[in-house]
């Protein structure tokens, strides 16, 4: 009898958790597409093509970082004036990030355009694949404004309930991205699949901002409303974005550091390593979307002072998270030898890149309850603990077991050590959720904002 009521009782949190988590979701997998897309039709011109992107992507995962950094800054504070019921003040974030977002891609667009020459030489890449992993780093470095830009926007629509704009948004960009991808892959190589991805981020930031800006009713911009600088504003978006900022920048350094440690493998195991990346991408990302509708709910949860509504959210959260990544990844377990197939046609890649999968998906169930729990956790306003968890499980766990390893099994060691790191980061997620006390009524005040 208890068991029913329980059940009844979470019901309509676990209806509301399921209706905003499915578009997060598909937004996701359309994000993934993007880069099936992009991985299969480079993956056609060959190993050395696939791996010229291989090298440089975990540079574009460390700018991104910073990127990300800013983004969840003012987009929990949204989420919390939200569920304050204060559209007001949550207008007033919204042009503060995004001026705050424009002026910050603007220097790492200024930083990676005077990088991107050197920068396969730096990552210990072979010669062979320089000009093609400078060209497509180039393209992805003069577009991070539009990048940046974008994700503020879909960012604050999620964290105001809105989830399925974004979601249509990012379906359209890849289909775009296919289009301009035919265009320009068969003339430019490497350097098409760039532009192509770059000007399909450009297009939907547009439609995407003028959405955010202009049309959706509780963050549409309003010319009567003064907006004043607010230095609380920065100063609550430093408190929550500097964590993750550090965060997102050091998981990305210590991903340029795994590049540098497969870089000697040679182009087959850099191009198996970033194509099976690219493969389990479709089990995680999932995680991603339930994590940002963690965010939005715990956020505006917290933001209404409903700490066991908050607390509630994020317990029911993880759970769907992992579960949905543990069925994703058994899928992608049967059935990666054909994704990777489509994705290249050396067979050499294949062989590798299904083998080091496999080993790397055992850890699916607890790196979704990682993902999650980040997601409930920056909700909340709590960042500093969760960041530094996650920081000394990718340097300690995961770092100090690939160089163990890798020296005695090449690619394979570098992901059984992922495979152990990311099984410890679920751990160290999963007992700060329980233990945090962002979501407790005894906090001061304060705290509910950042």
């Amino acid at each position: 009898m208890k068991a029913d009521n329980l059940i009844l009782d979470l019901r309509p949190h676990i209806s509301k958790v399921w209706k905003l988590s499915i578009p997060a979701i598909l937004t996701q997998i359309t994000t993934v597409a993007m880069q099936y897309i992009d991985s299969a039709m480079v993956g056609r011109l060959g190993a050395n093509a696939s791996a010229s992107i291989g090298l440089v992507s975990t540079t574009t995962w460390l700018m991104s970082g910073v990127s990300n950094a800013v983004v969840v800054g003012f987009s929990v504070q949204v989420a919390q004036y939200i569920g304050a019921k204060e559209a007001p003040n949550a207008r007033r974030v919204v042009k503060h990030g995004f001026i705050t977002a424009f002026i910050i891609s603007l220097l790492l667009m200024l930083l990676g355009v005077a990088i991107s020459n050197h920068l396969p030489r730096l990552l210990g890449g072979d010669k062979a694949l320089w000009k093609d992993s400078s060209a497509y780093f180039f393209m992805f470095a003069i577009t991070m404004p539009f990048m940046v830009m974008n994700r503020m926007a879909a960012s604050f629509l999620q964290s105001a309930g809105n989830m399925v704009v974004p979601s249509m948004l990012n379906a359209l960009m890849c289909v775009l991205d296919v289009i301009f991808n035919a265009i320009f892959i068969p003339k430019y190589g490497v350097l098409g699949a760039g532009i192509g991805t770059s000007l399909a981020v450009v297009v939907i930031c547009f439609v995407e901002m003028w959405f955010c800006c202009f049309r959706y009713e509780p963050l549409r911009l309003n010319r009567k409303e003064s907006c004043p600088f607010d230095g609380g504003v920065l100063k609550r978006a430093l408190k929550i974005g500097v964590p993750v900022g550090a965060e997102s920048m050091a998981l990305s350094g210590a991903q340029v550091v795994s590049t540098t440690i497969i870089a000697p493998l040679g182009a087959v195991s850099i191009a198996a390593h970033s194509l099976a990346i690219t493969a389990e991408s479709l089990c995680f990302m999932p995680g991603f979307g339930i994590s940002t509708a963690a965010m939005t709910l715990v956020g505006q949860s917290v933001g209404a002072k409903d700490y066991p509504l908050a607390r509630r959210y994020g317990y029911i959260t993880v759970a769907f998270g992992s579960a949905v990544m543990a069925f994703t990844g058994i899928i992608m377990y049967i059935f990666c030898p054909y994704v990777f197939r489509m994705l290249t046609p050396v067979k050499d890649v294949q062989v590798v890149a299904v083998q080091i999968l496999r080993i790397g998906l055992i850890a699916e169930p607890l790196y979704g309850a990682a993902m999650v729990s980040s997601g409930a956790l920056r909700g909340a306003a709590d960042t500093l603990v969760p960041s530094m968890l996650n920081l000394f499980s990718m340097w300690v766990v995961r770092l100090g077991l690939a160089l163990t390893l890798v020296p005695i099994y090449g690619i394979h060691g570098m992901w059984i050590a992922m495979a152990i790191e990311l099984c410890v980061r679920g751990i160290l997620m999963l007992t700060r959720l329980i233990r945090s006390k962002h979501m407790r009524v005894d906090l001061p005040e304060g705290n509910n904002k950042g």
